[in-house]
């Protein structure tokens, strides 16, 4: 039977470049299917890639993208909105970082900025389903994340208040996408209000557990922070609609632990790694999502503090294939099966 998981694919947001081939998704997508990559995720905002208001507007403009792909062998998994996503809700600590990421038309202007980017994510939901697709990648943004350590002492309601009103921009982006049919998935981020099952529980509750909220499941960003990434699937398996596989490494020591002090990437207790290079259980991952029946795509997403982007592409597809599960139709014991009627069942508890 094939494997209900879908793959091996890559995000893009890492390799789109100026440079060819990454400067256009044809050639883009010849590099990866010569990889052995067979679906692509795409950032939504990247006009290298795709022309967003096209993809919202017109139904040509998508089938032609998804047949100059299709003649490469190549499927769009998802669109991503990360950075949509992320300037949707930005504390003010750092509005000068994100404003690098918005149109300069919106620079210093946060509420003209808030808009844009709720616009964005509504476009990106029509494009989407224009495409074919019934899920996006997404960060939630964040207002309470500088909050993060209680010191000083939180004032109360704090939280609460950052909560409330992050819910109150996502629910009408939560609407939107449900009246077309698409999911919202939310990359647990460090960075982001939501980066653990906790906060993703805080959001969830006040969107009234919204059908559209659901989870990017990424594990790195779950071992660099000591969560367990294996009880995170048994607890969350019914939200995961996306999956982005990515290695990280925890070593800490007598200097460094979680928060790794300020160190850079390189030198820090907690790392991004390529697949294969970090300590992840790819293997546990892979078994326990084909458990639960997840039958959408194993995307890889690059970050590795040491190896050449390009070289982690190439090992990326083999690995991923070599790590989705091929799930039986019948159970291993099914040769030993007696056949025994209910009959024969009841008198063997003494029932009959």
């Amino acid at each position: 039977m094939p494997s209900l998981i879908k793959g091996p694919a890559l995000f893009l947001a890492q390799f789109a470049d100026d440079v060819a081939p990454f400067n256009s998704l044809d050639t883009i997508a010849d590099w990866a299917s010569g990889l052995g990559y067979k679906g692509l995720q795409i950032p939504s905002g990247d006009a290298r890639l795709m022309d967003l208001d096209k993809a919202a507007e017109s139904q040509d403009y998508c089938d032609d993208l998804k047949g100059m792909l299709a003649e490469r062998g190549i499927q769009v998994t998802e669109l991503s909105t990360h950075i949509q996503g992320q300037l949707l809700a930005v504390h003010p600590a750092y509005d000068k970082q994100f404003d690098g990421f918005a149109p300069a038309a919106v620079q210093g202007n946060d509420k003209a900025r808030t808009q844009w980017a709720h616009d964005q994510l509504i476009k990106t939901a029509q494009a989407s389903r224009n495409l074919g697709l019934d899920v996006t990648v997404s960060f939630s943004g964040s207002l309470a994340f500088p909050y993060l350590y209680p010191w000083p002492q939180r004032p109360a309601g704090l939280i609460d208040e950052a909560f409330d009103e992050l819910a109150r921009r996502w629910k009408p982006v939560m609407d939107a996408y449900d009246e077309l049919g698409v999911d919202i998935a939310f990359e647990l981020h460090p960075g982001e209000d939501l980066f653990d099952g906790a906060t993703f529980e805080m959001l969830l509750e006040r969107l009234d557990n919204h059908p559209r909220c659901t989870i990017n499941y990424d594990p790195s960003h779950f071992l660099l922070q000591q969560l367990d990434y294996l009880a995170f699937i048994d607890i969350y398996h019914e939200r995961i609609k996306a999956f982005h596989v990515k290695d990280a490494e925890f070593r800490p020591d007598g200097r460094q632990g979680v928060y790794s002090g300020y160190q850079p990437w390189v030198e820090r207790a907690g790392r991004f790694r390529s697949l294969g290079d970090g300590q992840v259980d790819f293997r546990a991952i892979f078994s326990k999502l084909a458990q639960y029946g997840y039958d959408s795509w194993a995307v890889l997403e690059w970050e590795c503090c040491l190896k050449d982007s390009a070289t982690g592409a190439a090992e990326g597809a083999p690995f991923i294939m070599d790590h989705i599960i091929d799930v039986t139709e019948k159970a291993f014991d099914d040769f030993a099966d007696s056949g025994l009627s209910r009959e024969d069942t009841r008198a063997l508890l003494g029932l009959s």
